[in-house]
């Protein structure tokens, strides 16, 4: 289906030292949806990447505060639209899927649509980050019970009651791993479809630190695992110290039960200590499970606010 040209889609295109890339990202966007607007929101370059997108066409804006992270949460914060096409400046997203996924979202009234990549080309994707992003994905469903098949994926189209919905709390490159956990814990209705990702031009550099930010996106996991499923985290944290206080006293109880006595105080008052600290860890759990919920809501009727894509 053809999209109304009622329909306002901006493009998003967070930068960092793009000069040899933008102008060929801008063009492709600009082939694939004409009646889009071309937003490049520049990260503090020191190279010519303002100028060459300007002179492509694009809008330029500029956020003052380093990462990612910073830079989505002022693109979605300033640009209204309707539908939101967000991709890197680098030109190894496949620009020309772009019409048929934002099709997708109306026709099926979808909230994400996730450019899956798959890359032929050595160059394009390294092995260390094709194994960290499989590592990290299976980890996000362990975690949530669902996951996409890319989360670390750059390129997604989003819907206006998604973007406006969510608090972006990240700085840096794990994004991409917020945005997930706020589709799934809201069971929005998403999509994946499989695009091409190319290698970046001559004279492009990637920013992404393999390890570095391979840490810094587990640690979102575990910190949202936290903050999302409360009850299940500090319910396991209380499970073993529960185990493990149980261990300790079965000797306890043996030598009481035959002799009358508890000999080794020290255990005793160590088994006393973690089974306090089983049952305030479960009651944390409970107390913070309920507060997740009213915050859940809250966010839920921020979503609720818009229209879907295409209503």
């Amino acid at each position: 289906m053809a999209h109304s040209p009622q329909v306002r889609i901006a493009v998003l295109l967070p930068c960092f030292n793009e000069e040899a890339a933008i102008a060929q990202t801008v063009a492709g966007f600009t082939a694939a949806l004409p009646a889009a607007i071309i937003y490049v929101f520049d990260n503090n370059s020191t190279d010519r990447t303002c100028e060459i997108a300007r002179e492509a066409g694009a809008i330029v804006r500029t956020e003052r505060m380093q990462g990612k992270g910073n830079v989505v949460r002022r693109m979605f914060a300033d640009v209204e639209a309707d539908i939101y096409v967000m991709a890197d400046g680098d030109a190894t997203y496949e620009s020309a899927a772009a019409p048929a996924m934002v099709a997708r979202m109306l026709d099926e009234q979808l909230d994400m649509i996730v450019g899956a990549r798959r890359s032929e080309i050595d160059e394009a994707y390294r092995r260390g980050h094709r194994l960290g992003n499989a590592m990290l994905t299976t980890t996000l469903a362990l975690s949530f019970g669902r996951s996409f098949s890319d989360i670390l994926s750059g390129y997604r189209v989003f819907s206006r009651r998604f973007v406006k919905s969510f608090p972006v709390l990240s700085a840096g490159f794990e994004i991409e791993t917020e945005i997930s956990v706020h589709a799934l814990e809201l069971r929005m209705p998403v999509a994946e479809i499989v695009t091409a990702y190319a290698a970046r031009p001559v004279g492009s550099v990637s920013k992404l630190n393999t390890y570095a930010d391979g840490w810094r996106i587990l640690k979102t996991i575990a910190m949202l695992f936290r903050f999302e499923r409360p009850l299940l985290f500090f319910g396991s944290v209380a499970g073993l110290f529960a185990l493990v206080a149980i261990v300790l006293a079965i000797p306890l109880v043996i030598t009481f039960a035959n002799t009358g006595l508890v000999p080794r105080f020290p255990t005793a008052i160590l088994v006393t200590g973690l089974m306090i600290l089983s049952a305030l860890n479960g009651f944390c759990g409970l107390i913070l499970d309920t507060v997740v919920r009213g915050r859940r809501e809250v966010r839920r009727l921020a979503y609720l606010a818009h229209p879907a894509p295409g209503g």
